[in-house]
């Protein structure tokens, strides 16, 4: 019996659902702050455009607000941890892509994160 690596198969190499989504994100590194928004979103990690370069492995501090729906309200659950720059890509002169590695994320907050995506991955389908 032979096993087919994610990658020869063109399975999805991540271990955690991701979800395209657009919200508040803002990085701290070498103490600037960038003000972004995701491009998409999983417990493990975001995906955003930033303004200037990032090198890879730099620590970044992370805050994201998700909003959390409470019966008929939504509230913004605000989350902050350690992130890493594990890729920036430069899309023009101005603009760069980066992806960010949530390496110190508290649990309650890692999975308020998976059931947003859950939850937004299901409502989509049903419409």
């Amino acid at each position: 019996m032979t096993h087919q690596s994610p990658e020869s198969s063109g399975a999805e190499r991540r271990r955690h659902p991701r979800l395209d989504h657009s919200l508040p994100l803002k990085i701290s590194a070498d103490h600037q702050d960038i003000l972004t928004e995701t491009t998409n979103l999983s417990c493990s990690g975001a995906f955003c455009s930033i303004n200037r370069r990032i090198d890879p492995m730099t620590k970044l501090k992370v805050h994201l607000l998700l909003p959390l729906r409470r019966g008929q309200k939504v509230e913004n659950h605000k989350i902050t941890c350690t992130g890493v720059v594990v890729r920036c890509q430069q899309v023009d002169a101005d603009n760069f892509t980066a992806a960010i590695f949530f390496s110190d994320i508290t649990p309650r907050d890692s999975q308020a994160i998976s059931e947003f995506v859950l939850h937004e991955q299901s409502r989509r389908s049903a419409n």
